[in-house]
């Protein structure tokens, strides 16, 4: 089991994982939505298409951008279409 935490809080975790460039892409139905804020960021990967981010919200914390997911990957990404991957504050393990 995968698991991604945030301050001793487990925000997502699953079996079922997607590793791509050493980060574990959680189904998004893994994820506790509860613990994901609004953010309007995006980047732009080559291969991958454009990223959306989340901030991540735990016990009063924001992790500013600190999930992100590709809504509409590129053909050569589609594995990771409905996946959210984190960073920053969060632990996957």
């Amino acid at each position: 089991m995968v698991k991604a935490t945030c301050r001793g809080v487990v925000i997502a975790e699953s079996e079922d994982t997607v590793v791509v460039e050493g980060n574990h892409y959680f189904p998004v139905d893994s994820v506790k939505r509860d613990h994901l804020g609004a953010s309007e960021t995006t980047s732009y990967c080559g291969w991958k298409g454009t990223a959306n981010y989340h901030d991540v919200v735990v016990a009063g914390h924001t992790s500013k951008d600190a999930a992100w997911y590709y809504a509409d990957p590129k053909p050569e990404a589609a594995e990771i279409k409905g996946r959210v991957a984190f960073w920053k504050d969060v632990t996957v393990s």
